[in-house]
């Protein structure tokens, strides 16, 4: 199965008046989360990890002309906001 099962969203607390549920909901609508699908989204077929193979990102500065650290990008928060409020 390529897709998840489920999606449990846990705020810890941060999210004031955000039902989780309903975000695991439309994080699945927005998101293609199939191992191929997040591959593609975060581009992690590319030589990327070089900068991170010691000591991890934390700390670092991303290089934005590399693109590096597709993961730290905020690309989804409109489609996401949208989505939520519907």
């Amino acid at each position: 199965m390529s897709h998840p099962l489920s999606v449990y969203v846990d705020l810890d607390g941060t999210g004031k008046d955000v039902d989780e549920e309903k975000l695991g909901r439309v994080l699945r609508e927005v998101m293609d989360l199939s191992p191929r699908g997040i591959c593609k989204h975060l581009r992690l077929n590319r030589p990327i990890y070089t900068q991170t193979s010691a000591y991890g990102h934390f700390g670092r500065t991303p290089d934005a002309a590399k693109d590096d650290f597709t993961w730290e990008q905020t690309d989804l928060v409109d489609a996401l906001r949208g989505a939520f409020n519907r």
